[in-house]
């Protein structure tokens, strides 16, 4: 069964079907330019999210075929970004979404179409996977602005991409299409128009199916290989693998294997 929830009046929605849920920046107006109310409601569905055991996968794209996302609503810095006070609440949303998005305990993926700038391209490195269509353009452009990019974007970017593909991005503020993203590590896997739906869903389906367990044992792990040398734990991760071996899903899949079935995994 299928639900659907708007939220920040509409301009983000969340479906929850199968326990994939699928979170979509629906500005589509604005070529989904991110709000500060869309950056809250993101925050908070992403938090959320979390805490739901039942939930296997979450996918984030943009309305529409003409955009993912593009950066932030320049239309209301002038009220939201307006001092000093503004601009550091208004930084704290976005860093807090952003950063819901990374501690994701399942796989999140960003299915990107179209146009993924700036801010739009700050949340899908956020998440562990970006499937792009072959018209998908990617951008970060505060060098054309004269605006100051964060050096926890930066750090972000330079962890992901390396220090040549993040110089690059962020000194020439150029373009980058599909194929090049590809090559360079922006995304993942690139499909043509005409199969994007159907691959992105068939992907998604893929790891939705597989043993819950151990993907989040290996997003725990993830997650904190992600974070500094030092704040690293690995005892959650591992505590999680080890788990996986009492699970009623070990079982399942060690009696699938043996009857040449599909498994049937319930995440226990």
């Amino acid at each position: 069964m299928s639900t659907l929830a708007e939220h920040a009046g509409g301009r983000l929605l969340l479906e929850r079907k199968d326990g994939v849920a699928r979170i979509i920046l629906n500005a589509p107006d604005k070529l989904n330019a991110m709000n500060l109310a869309m950056w809250l409601a993101l925050g908070d569905v992403c938090l959320a999210l979390a805490a739901d055991d039942s939930l296997r996968v979450v996918t984030i794209e943009g309305a529409g075929d003409r955009a993912f996302a593009v950066g932030a609503d320049i239309s209301e810095f002038g009220t939201t970004r307006n001092s000093a006070e503004a601009a550091a609440t208004y930084n704290a949303a976005v860093s807090r979404a952003e950063e819901a998005i990374e501690a994701m305990p399942v796989p999140t993926i960003a299915l990107i179409r179209g146009f993924c700038i700036g801010g739009g391209l700050e949340i899908a490195m956020r998440c562990d996977l970006r499937l792009a269509r072959d018209d998908a353009q990617f951008a970060i452009t505060p060098a054309k602005l004269s605006l100051g990019y964060g050096y926890d974007g930066i750090a972000l970017l330079e962890r992901r991409l390396g220090h040549a593909t993040t110089a690059d991005l962020l000194f020439s503020a150029r373009r980058m299409k599909a194929d090049e993203a590809l090559a360079k590590g922006i995304c993942d896997r690139v499909f043509p128009a005409d199969r994007f739906t159907d691959e992105a869903r068939a992907y998604v389906t893929t790891l939705a199916g597989n043993a819950p367990l151990s993907i989040r044992a290996v997003k725990a792990a993830l997650v904190d290989l992600a974070k500094p040398q030092a704040a690293r734990d690995p005892s959650q991760a591992r505590a999680l693998a080890l788990a996986c071996f009492d699970s009623a899903d070990y079982q399942e899949g060690q009696a699938a294997f043996a009857e040449k079935r599909p498994p049937r995994f319930e995440g226990r």
